[in-house]
């Protein structure tokens, strides 16, 4: 099972794996801090603005009283009723996480909308609380009806975006829910670009036209103060830059969290894992890129898969020139050098024991051929009953490789004498022109090399096992090879091969 690559804060929204239970109570408290928090930001918004906005001298004693009992009373109310309806509209649209199955369209639509639905929810809560703080000055000061109105009004604004923002990121292992395992191109949610839009509008563009609104107030009263104009100007610029900023961040934290996560992903794939993927939980773009990044990934783990699974089976290099390109059939005359091994007396070994008994010594046997000659940058191309082709030089270019040859089948000889002593085996190596290529049809071929190297060596094999070492080679393969593997060979007398006419000089071990 691929690895879930985790962003940094989801130790605060926990894992939408955990019980449901457990996720709607931590979802409920954080859900209720973060509001809580978000309303006293409006609250000290509002007091703000009412001391800098508000005409005259500026608040009354009797109004200021009368706001140090209104506001509080009203956020506390606010936040739960606020807390109450969030719960129950959480718990409609997590019904299907409470019944344990998987989410219609619809229902993964709604709990996608929930951080909306829960916003709407707070922005009229605040619409309310324009209405009655404004009523609230037109009793206590009417001169300063206007500048409530406008001072909640703004502050409304930036708490509902700022509340929408940090919802989405508590809801976001509902969303992890609502969108496992979905991979289709459909956008669930607001898309990023109409989101920035909309939140530049309510945390910067909104305070901003609050100021075109006091520009317009002081020109058109005549009666109007410059220095409570510069008041006005003063405050609302502290709420862009200081409010605005913070809507602004949380956004961006918003859109960066998701890119930041497949790119740490990303890393991991470039380095060869391709077991992670990355949880989703955005119903944007972001999302989707999401979706794809572990659609991909998953295409490259089972690409990887069939490689390694194809590797074992024709040898790494034929599986990666095989992947790398167009496979043909034909071949090429290449100089290449040959090894092959065959057990001595296997079938008798066979019949005084156990199947499994027998299985178990050849892998043993074939664990042996396969290390020493991948050591050395060849390929086993074949598996022959209780013998093995391997080829040196062939599909990718060895510059010495009949010393890889010599050298293999020399410590193999040594390898089985010690790890496999209850069998022997004959080894035998030559170097010569031969064909290397796929051989079959269009839809069933092998990679394998034809030639007069080939047939030597299955020669040479056989007379090996009479031959003290149970090594003979072809002399050819040691002029061809380096001095240091020379050394190990000695001349060994001239032999007419099997279907030969000419007789070849032979070698065997020193």
């Amino acid at each position: 099972m691929a690895s879930v690559y985790r962003r940094g804060n989801d130790w605060l929204v926990g894992s939408p794996e955990q019980p449901f239970v457990k996720l709607r109570i931590r979802v409920q408290v954080l859900l209720t801090v973060l509001l809580v928090l978000t309303n006293v930001i409006g609250a000290g918004i509002v007091f703000g603005l009412t001391f800098l906005i508000t005409p005259g001298e500026g608040p009354s004693t009797a109004y200021l009283t009368a706001l140090a009992i209104a506001v509080p009373v009203y956020v506390l109310a606010a936040v739960v009723i606020g807390a109450s309806t969030v719960t129950v509209s959480a718990l409609r649209a997590m019904r299907w996480a409470l019944e344990e199955r998987e989410p219609t369209d619809d229902e993964r639509r709604t709990a996608l909308r929930l951080p909306l639905r829960l916003t709407l929810i707070q922005s009229q809560l605040w619409f309310g609380g324009v209405i009655v703080f404004g009523v609230l000055a037109l009793v206590v000061q009417p001169e300063g009806a206007l500048s409530a109105f406008f001072a909640v009004g703004i502050a409304g604004v930036v708490v509902s975006a700022i509340a929408y923002l940090l919802t989405e990121f508590a809801l976001r292992p509902v969303a992890a829910r609502a969108l496992a395992g979905r991979s289709s191109t459909d956008r669930l949610g607001a898309g990023v670009q109409r989101r920035m839009i909309v939140f530049w509008s309510l945390g910067t563009g909104a305070p901003v036209l609050g100021l075109v609104v006091a520009a317009v107030v002081a020109l058109t009263i005549e009666e109007a103060s410059v220095t409570r104009l510069a008041f006005v100007v003063a405050g609302l610029a502290a709420v862009v830059l200081v409010f605005g900023l913070m809507v602004t961040v949380l956004n961006a934290r918003a859109v960066v969290g998701p890119i930041k996560a497949v790119q740490g992903a990303l890393t991991k794939v470039g380095e060869g894992d391709f077991d992670v993927e990355v949880r989703v939980d955005d119903g944007t773009e972001l999302g989707l890129l999401q979706a794809g990044f572990n659609e991909m990934v998953t295409g490259l783990r089972e690409r990887e898969q069939i490689r390694d699974l194809f590797g074992r089976h024709v040898g790494q290099a034929v599986a990666k020139a095989a992947t790398s390109g167009e496979v043909e059939l034909g071949g090429e005359t290449r100089i290449v050098s040959v090894l092959m091994i065959d057990l001595i007396g296997s079938t008798s070994y066979a019949e005084n024991r156990p199947p499994s008994e027998v299985v178990g010594m050849l892998n043993r046997f074939f664990e042996v051929v396969v290390e020493e000659v991948d050591r050395r940058d060849g390929l086993v191309n074949k598996f022959m009953g209780d013998a093995v082709l391997a080829i040196f030089g062939a599909p990718v270019d060895l510059d010495d490789h009949a010393s890889a040859a010599l050298a293999s089948a020399r410590v193999i000889a040594e390898r089985l004498q010690t790890e496999l002593p209850e069998v022997g085996a004959g080894i035998g190596v030559s170097t010569g022109p031969a064909v290397a290529g796929n051989v079959g049809h269009r839809s069933r071929f092998e990679y394998t090399v034809i030639g007069d190297a080939v047939n030597a060596a299955a020669r040479l094999t056989e007379l090996a096992k009479e031959v003290e070492g149970r090594v003979l080679v072809a002399a050819a393969s040691v002029s061809e090879a380096g001095a240091d593997e020379g050394r190990h060979w000695v001349d060994h007398e001239s032999l007419v091969l099997r279907g030969r006419d000419e007789p070849t000089a032979t070698a065997r071990l020193a």
